[in-house]
């Protein structure tokens, strides 16, 4: 246990934001994609996986509130579950990453089914739900704080993936233009209350890098799982004959 100060609320945010350097959008597979070098197994593999996430999210989400006795949090907190299942007229994100999928000439129930999940990415995933149901909400909502990175990917596969990958219908892009302001917004919250509930002492603030760099181990193992099956060719259980 540490009996440091605290560091300032601007060195807490500073070191909170350094994690950045460990984002996914460093990972090999991503540098590939935004290269345009993938191929369009491998970009649709991406978009088949990464949907196991996309319908996790507001489950996580759920479970934060289940746990958290502050209404104004609440409040705030639900509008996340709303932009991903869709609310009156919006159809909400989950529904965009479909039609992402389907515009990279996937079928909806190849989608849906979720039956083309890697076991990395499904276990990866699992572990951050499990993680926001029995921590305490503080942590949970901390580890959201992965979205303070977020907008610097849609906006990269915003500009580069009409000209890189053309095969892909512009319409599957909009999930990637609504999350640039969502994500945003929700850092706005995320971040603020990071500050002050975790800015309270040294081992808070520390305890706080160590969430956000659990979240960023998540989104990095996730494509550790798909590297191996789609760029090395190395599925799961690959070398076992039937």
């Amino acid at each position: 246990m540490t009996n440091q100060q605290p560091w300032s609320r601007e060195e807490f945010e500073a070191k909170l934001r350094d994690k950045g350097k460990y984002y996914h959008i460093k990972h090999p597979y991503h540098v590939l994609m935004a290269e345009g070098k993938l191929n369009e197994d491998q970009i649709r593999g991406w978009v088949l996986n990464r949907f196991y996430y996309q319908v996790t999210i507001p489950r996580k989400d759920a479970a934060i509130m289940a746990n958290c006795p502050d209404r104004e949090t609440r409040r705030m907190w639900v509008q996340r579950i709303l932009d991903h299942d869709g609310h009156g007229d919006d159809p909400g994100g989950i529904e965009a990453w479909i039609q992402l999928g389907l515009a990279c000439g996937l079928q909806r129930e190849g989608i849906t089914s979720l039956r083309h999940v890697l076991p990395g990415v499904r276990f990866a995933v699992d572990a951050y739900y499990n993680f926001c149901r029995t921590a305490p909400w503080q942590e949970a909502v901390c580890s959201s704080l992965t979205e303070l990175f977020a907008p610097t990917i849609h906006k990269q596969r915003l500009a580069g993936w009409p000209e890189l990958y053309p095969w892909i219908k512009p319409e599957g892009l909009a999930y990637f233009q609504k999350r640039v302001s969502q994500a945003r917004r929700d850092v706005e919250h995320g971040l603020a209350f990071t500050l002050d509930y975790f800015g309270q002492s040294r081992q808070l603030q520390e305890r706080a890098l160590e969430i956000l760099q659990f979240k960023l181990d998540v989104l990095w193992t996730m494509l550790d799982a798909m590297w191996l099956a789609y760029i090395d060719n190395k599925p799961p259980y690959f070398n076992i004959q039937e």
